[in-house]
């Protein structure tokens, strides 16, 4: 395993935990409302940002995991 494959695979492991930051953040701007300097139109626009780009982020991560630790690399041959 060369040094490129295992950054790729930690920068797949990394992107997992930004894919939980941003459904966590969007999560919170939708459904706490202890955030009273922020008017509640802006929140839910904030806060659905967020889940969408999460989700979006979720299946990207889930793309570069299949690629980088499910297939087979053409110098381990």
């Amino acid at each position: 395993m060369n040094a490129n494959r295992l950054m790729q695979q930690v920068t797949a492991i990394f992107s997992v935990f930004m894919v939980f930051f941003y459904l966590g953040v969007g999560w919170y701007f939708l459904f706490y409302s202890n955030m009273s300097y922020l008017d509640k139109p802006v929140r839910v626009i904030m806060g659905s940002a967020f889940i969408f780009y999460g989700l979006y982020r979720a299946f990207r991560a889930y793309v570069k995991i299949v690629e980088v630790f499910f297939t087979k690399d053409e110098d381990d041959e």
